[in-house]
């Protein structure tokens, strides 16, 4: 069911003026948020054998191994919640036949394909597609939100997967929030894989370690198994450099050129952003086929910043290639946030939408 909008969803012509996103105001009815909860556009075709590992890293290969034998694993009747304790051993007789955790965290920096792991997880899992949920941390609180706690219990009970990328753990409110619901899902059998995001002043290289993920997420921790996933950003390996921003006039004129466009000046977008929640962002898109944005400058504070973050996810899930004028992708952040505690979160949205800007630069007539 598509959201309504303030403004119509399909793309203009060509010979139209372009659409603006700044025009829209996105409601997202509930059963919409439940029909989506499965992978994105850009990886509804991933799959374990599209994965290319890196041949220097093979924890990357080992990591296909595992989850493919785990997806392997979830074809069986869904375990109940005595049957599930006897499988982690936390129940009087053990089961008869062991078995690892019902739950897998991919470990690992950005770009390193934990999202087109995780995606091909959900559809290696031999269940209806109706029996699994895909979605990101906050898709899924914002669904908690829309359908509350027993329901949202109820709805995503009877699955046999649950997968859940990004998972935050910047709020702890929502940490205990979900990590509650997760509780409650293994006792009904619910498998889980998840991957995160940096808790705050946590630096190192891009990563998050496990040891963390694991420890915030309280009493979970003994359902999740840990693959850790090294390399470096898959979508900048062996490509050129991004591409130069074009001028004010390119940019427009190719918006109006390109069905579907969206055309809006980065400055009044950012300040748009803080009147929509982060979760309805996907639908913020809905028909557009290219965004294009005038005057990119720095962004002013980290609120905006984190906004900007979950908008380039949703733009980079949809394959929605970003055209744009002003200052390059990776000149958004200041140094003071590529230094702090969110730097993955900013990091990979550098990376998502200099990919994009690779994917736009056919909008512009040679």
């Amino acid at each position: 069911m598509p959201a309504s909008t303030t403004a119509p969803g399909s793309g203009p012509a060509a010979d139209a003026a372009p659409s603006s996103l700044c025009a829209r105001e996105p409601h997202v009815p509930a059963d919409r948020l439940v029909a989506e909860m499965v992978p994105p556009p850009r990886f509804d075709t991933v799959r374990f054998d599209t994965y290319l590992p890196d041949p220097d890293q093979p924890s990357q290969t080992e990591a296909v191994r595992v989850l493919a034998g785990f997806a392997a694993g979830l074809g069986g009747a869904p375990q109940t919640a005595s049957g599930l304790r006897g499988l982690l051993g936390l129940g009087r007789k053990p089961a008869k036949t062991p078995a690892g955790p019902r739950g897998v965290y991919l470990d690992g920096g950005y770009g390193v394909g934990k999202t087109h792991l995780l995606a091909s997880l959900w559809h290696a899992t031999p269940a209806e597609p109706s029996l699994k949920a895909f979605g990101t941390f906050v898709e899924l609180t914002n669904l908690v939100g829309a359908l509350g706690f027993q329901q949202t219990v109820r709805t995503l009970g009877g699955h046999r997967l649950l997968c859940i990328d990004e998972f935050e753990l910047d709020d702890p409110g929502d940490t205990v929030l979900v990590s509650s619901l997760l509780g409650r899902l293994v006792e009904s059998g619910v498998a889980l894989a998840a991957t995160s995001n940096t808790l705050p002043g946590k630096l190192g290289e891009g990563r998050f370690a496990s040891v963390d993920f694991l420890r915030e997420i309280q009493g979970l921790s003994a359902h999740f198994r840990s693959l850790r996933i090294d390399g470096e950003d898959y979508r900048h390996r062996g490509l050129p450099e991004a591409p130069a921003p074009f001028t004010d006039e390119q940019v427009t004129r190719a918006a109006c050129a390109t069905p579907g466009a969206s055309l809006d000046d980065f400055p009044h977008l950012l300040e748009h952003l803080a009147r929509v929640h982060p979760s309805r962002y996907g639908a913020l898109t809905d028909g557009i086929e290219a965004v294009c944005l005038t005057d990119v400058r720095p962004v002013p504070d980290q609120s905006t910043a984190l906004r900007l973050v979950v908008l380039a996810d949703r733009l980079y899930d949809r394959e929605v290639p970003v055209l744009a004028s002003g200052l390059p992708f990776d000149r958004l952040f200041s140094e003071e946030m590529l230094g702090g505690g969110y730097r993955k979160k900013y990091f990979r949205a550098i990376s998502r939408l200099t990919a994009l800007a690779r994917d736009a630069k056919g909008l512009v007539p040679a």
